[in-house]
């Protein structure tokens, strides 16, 4: 797959800091963050055209960061699950990118995505950042909209599995208000839990 060269569009409505997520599933929904740092970060709905984008962001993963994100090693992901993590299902499944300049072209350095289940009352989440982005709020600012897109469509809680050993989404979710239980299918696993109906975040 090429790499993109060309940055996403930039609409006159990034003059404001943020846009409602209500026009969520529109191709143009799109906002600029500043992190921590001051530096400037694009985030935006997951498209099918960032196949190459989301490879590289993986691909650029540290082996550790790769257990983590999925609960397991892989290298190269396959043709299949980028297509799985590119065309999220519009009537379930909510996916944002952060971009930045680096050149000519855009680097992915975050996403954040939930599926909903069957009932819509819950649904599943996942952040992960690039290694060389961590520590600057972006996994914040990527589940601050992910929460608030979740409730705006009346999802009651979300909760995300993961490692026992991953001290930074324990520290992560903790700040953003979700509690924190084993999982009782496997004792090398945690699972976290927002309620969306009283959380404030």
């Amino acid at each position: 797959m090429a790499t993109r060269q060309s940055a996403p569009s930039e609409p006159a409505a990034f003059a404001s800091h943020r846009r409602s997520t209500r026009d969520i599933d529109s191709a143009k929904t799109q906002w600029r963050e500043k992190l921590r740092d001051g530096t400037t970060v694009l985030i935006r709905p997951i498209q099918p055209s960032d196949t190459e984008l989301e490879r590289h962001f993986i691909e650029a993963l540290s082996p550790e960061s790769r257990r983590l994100r999925f609960l397991g090693q892989i290298g190269t992901p396959s043709p299949a699950l980028l297509a799985q993590l590119t065309h999220p299902d519009a009537k379930r499944d909510v996916a944002f990118v952060a971009l930045i300049a680096a050149g000519t072209i855009k680097r992915e350095i975050g996403v954040a995505r939930f599926s909903a289940q069957p009932d819509g009352r819950s649904c599943e989440c996942a952040v992960t950042v690039s290694d060389d982005w961590r520590n600057r709020g972006l996994a914040t600012l990527l589940m601050q909209h992910l929460i608030e897109v979740a409730r705006r469509r009346g999802i009651e809680s979300m909760y995300s599995i993961d490692a026992a050993d991953n001290p930074a989404m324990d520290d992560l979710a903790a700040h953003l208000g979700f509690t924190c239980r084993p999982d009782p299918d496997n004792a090398t696993q945690v699972v976290h839990t927002l309620d969306l109906k009283v959380a404030t975040v």
